[in-house]
């Protein structure tokens, strides 16, 4: 029967005299996920995030005139579904009963939960690492790092620049000066915030330097470290070793309001169960989760394309 353990899977566990056992229990990072994402709660099979327009400039008026009057319109629909993931394993009675190696058996449940979690990892991440993907976009029909998001009231805005930038003093800069030219639907100025740097493996000590040093990074010269100095990122620099281009960045943002900008939706977390079943007295267990993740606006997040 696939999927099952049995005697004959792991029969050195039954013979007394090893002195070590190891493959199923390394050292596992930090949740990263939760730091790339706003967590929503969920109560349906799907969730959707509209866009509504505000208003636009107000006009002058002139004296026994009419005002001008606008309207609102809505937007692009964002929906996300939630999907079931699960993992479990099964035990025949006689393997559980013989292992003398309680220790390893212990350690399936905890190989069970890493599972779960390195595959929530992984399917969160993907909305990153295909940010510039064509066939993968969002709501407004544009992929996540664009610089053609429409704009309801007419034109468009870029959460990237035109061609992608190695990670450095000026292209950091450079990203949160466009933040900070940020208009809604209707072109009103927002203030958007950044929150932290996202960086690949391969960036972990550039992030550090240009973070952290008192100074310009990687010169001479005797200014200060202006992003250090106004706290540009207050959640400082996160490390996900889930991305995959070496050379693409990312900076989270506070989406400008009540937006989510990248979301991650649950619906129900994940749970551990066991079982036995009668006429086999096979031992059962298994973990179940139901998720699901996206955006409902892009200027949540500023992306870089590797360069």
């Amino acid at each position: 029967m696939a999927g099952v353990i049995s005697t004959g899977s792991l029969p050195k566990l039954l013979w007394p005299g090893i002195k070590a056992i190891h493959g199923n229990a390394y050292n596992q990072h930090d949740k990263t996920y939760a730091k790339l994402f706003t967590q929503v709660s969920s109560d349906k099979a799907w969730e959707e995030y509209v866009v509504a327009t505000g208003f636009t400039l107000a006009r002058a008026k002139a004296e026994g005139q009419g005002m001008t009057f606008d309207d609102q319109a809505q937007g692009p629909t964002t929906r996300i579904v939630n999907t079931t993931y699960a993992l479990g394993y099964i035990v025949t009675m006689e393997e559980k009963q013989d292992n003398l190696y309680e220790k390893v058996a212990s350690r399936r449940a905890r190989s069970n939960a890493i599972s779960m979690q390195e595959a929530k990892e992984v399917n969160m991440h993907l909305f990153y690492n295909r940010a510039f993907t064509s066939g993968y976009v969002g709501g407004d029909g544009v992929t996540l790092g664009s610089t053609a998001h429409p704009l309801q009231g007419g034109g468009t805005f870029a959460n990237r620049p035109v061609a992608g930038a190695m990670l450095n003093e000026a292209s950091l800069e450079d990203a949160l000066i466009s933040l900070m030219g940020y208009v809604d639907d209707k072109g009103i100025q927002i203030s958007v915030k950044p929150k932290a740097l996202i960086v690949p493996r391969q960036l972990t000590y550039q992030a550090t330097r240009l973070l952290k040093s008192l100074y310009q990074p990687g010169t001479g010269n005797n200014d200060i470290n202006a992003l250090m100095a106004t706290n540009a990122f207050p959640g400082g620099a996160v490390t996900s070793t889930y991305l995959t281009s070496p050379g693409a960045w990312f900076i989270t943002t506070d989406a400008g309001g009540d937006s989510y900008g990248m979301i991650y939706q649950e619906r129900m977390g994940v749970e551990f169960d066991t079982d036995n079943e009668f006429n086999t007295k096979n031992f059962s267990a298994g973990s179940v989760e139901r998720y699901g993740g996206g955006w409902d606006d892009a200027r949540g997040l500023w992306c870089n394309q590797s360069p």
